[in-house]
C-alpha cells in the first residue's frame, strides 16, 4: 500500500496543480446599474501591471443600449484584480463606445481602439494614443473617413514585425436612411482591411474586399487577422456556414484571395486566434462543432482552445475550456504572461443573457499545450 500512495501522489499531485493552473479569476456579473460587461482586451504596462478594458452597458443591454469603455488591473500576473471600475472612456456618441483593442506599440505607446457608435447606419472605429502608461489618452480620431457602419471587434489590431499596423473591419451597408431604425442595417457584412504605416496616425484600406460567395443571411463578419511565422497574414470571418471562413496574405494585407471555409467549424460566433509566444504555432479559442465535443446545434458553446502548426490550416490539442450546454461564449480576449494565458470573454448562461457576464480565465500555458482529450 505504501509502494502505491508514493507511485500514484506524484500523479495526483501534477493533476492538482494541472487543474489550478485553469481557473476563473474574475466574474463581473451584470446589475441592474450595469446589466452587460462585455468585450474587452488587455495590455501589460512597463511596471508589469496588467489592465484589462471592456464595455459597461447602463440603461440596457443591447447592442445600441448606452456604453462606456472601463477598466481594471492586476499586478500578480492577473491571478487577482481589482473590483471597482475607473471609466476610461465616458459615452459622448449617438448610442455607445465599446468593443475595445489595446496594443503596445514598437515605439512604446499604447494604442487604444473602440467603436463610435452614433446610430444602425453610422458606426466607425476610433484611435487614441498614450505616451504615460495609459494615465492619458490622445484625443479621438476616426479610423474611417467613409461614412457608414463599420465594425472593429474587441481585441483585434495587430502590429506586423516590420511595424504596419493592420485591423480586420466588417463594413454593413445601410438599407434605408433611418438611423434609429434596426431596418435599415443589413446584418450581411463584407471583409475589409485597413492599415497603417505611420503607427496610427493615418490609414489605408486595402485593395481587395469581398462578399461570402455563397446564400446567406450573416455575410463575412467580425473578421481577424494574424501574423504568421513566414510573414503571411492569416485572416478569419464568423459565417453562417458552419464553419469559419479564412483567407491569405503575401503582402503584408494589402491584397486578399476570396475567402474559403477553413477547418473550423463552428456557430454565427467570432473566434479569436493569437501566435503562441516564442513559438509559430496559433492558438485558437472558439465554439468548437467538428464533433469533437457534444454541443447543441448553432449555440455558442462549447469552448475550446486548439494549436494550429501549419498556419491554421489544421488544429490538434483542443482542450475543453467552457461545456455547459446552456451556455453563451463569445467575444475572447487573448493575453499572455510569463507562464499563462488570460482569456477575457462573455460567459452566459440560461440565468444570465448570453452577452451579459464578462469572464477572466487564467490557463497555464502547460495545460494549454498538454496533448490529451
Amino acid at each position: 500500500m505504501r509502494f502505491l500512495c508514493a507511485l500514484l501522489m506524484p500523479l495526483l499531485t501534477a493533476s492538482v496543480l494541472l487543474a489550478v493552473e485553469n481557473t476563473v479569476v474574475v466574474n463581473i456579473e451584470p446589475s441592474k446599474e450595469n446589466p452587460r460587461n462585455s468585450e474587452g482586451s488587455f495590455v501589460t504596462l512597463k511596471s508589469g501591471r496588467i489592465l484589462f478594458f471592456y464595455t459597461q452597458f447602463y440603461g440596457g443591454a443591447a447592442d445600441e443600449s448606452p456604453a462606456r469603455i472601463v477598466g481594471l488591473h492586476s499586478d500578480d500576473g492577473g491571478r487577482t484584480w481589482n473590483r471597482e471600475p475607473k471609466v476610461v472612456v465616458e459615452n459622448k456618441a449617438g448610442a455607445n463606445v465599446m468593443s475595445v483593442s489595446l496594443l503596445r506599440l514598437r515605439s512604446g505607446r499604447i494604442a487604444l481602439f473602440y467603436l463610435l457608435k452614433n446610430s444602425w447606419i453610422d458606426c466607425r472605429p476610433i484611435v487614441r494614443f498614450s505616451s504615460d502608461e495609459a494615465e492619458t489618452w490622445s484625443e479621438p480620431v476616426s479610423m474611417i473617413e467613409a461614412p457608414g457602419y463599420f465594425v472593429l471587434n474587441n481585441d483585434r489590431v495587430i502590429q506586423l514585425k516590420d511595424g504596419r499596423l493592420v485591423a480586420s473591419v466588417a463594413f454593413h451597408r445601410s438599407r434605408a436612411a433611418d438611423p434609429k431604425n434596426f431596418r435599415s442595417f443589413d446584418i450581411r457584412a463584407i471583409a475589409m482591411w485597413y492599415f497603417s504605416d505611420d503607427e496610427g496616425r493615418t490609414w489605408r484600406e486595402a485593395n481587395t474586399w469581398w462578399a461570402l460567395p455563397a446564400r446567406t443571411g450573416s455575410g463575412l463578419q467580425e473578421p481577424g487577422v494574424v501574423e504568421l511565422a513566414d510573414g503571411r497574414l492569416f485572416s478569419w470571418m464568423r459565417t453562417d456556414q458552419g464553419a469559419q471562413f479564412g483567407c491569405y496574405s503575401t503582402d503584408r494585407g494589402k491584397n486578399w484571395p476570396i475567402p474559403e471555409a477553413t477547418s473550423l467549424k463552428s456557430p454565427v460566433s467570432p473566434a479569436s486566434i493569437e501566435r503562441l509566444p516564442d513559438s509559430s504555432d496559433l492558438l485558437v479559442v472558439f465554439n468548437d462543432h467538428s464533433g469533437a465535443f457534444e454541443f447543441p446545434k448553432g449555440k455558442r458553446t462549447p469552448l475550446v482552445t486548439a494549436i494550429s502548426s501549419d498556419g491554421g490550416k489544421t488544429w490538434s490539442r483542443r482542450r475543453l475550456v467552457e461545456s455547459d450546454p446552456g451556455g453563451w461564449y463569445c467575444y475572447t480576449a487573448i493575453h499572455f504572461t510569463n507562464d499563462a494565458v488570460l482569456l477575457a470573454y462573455c460567459a452566459g448562461d440560461t440565468k444570465v443573457g448570453g452577452l451579459n457576464r464578462l469572464r477572466i480565465r487564467r490557463l497555464s500555458l502547460d495545460w494549454l499545450k498538454a496533448d490529451r482529450p
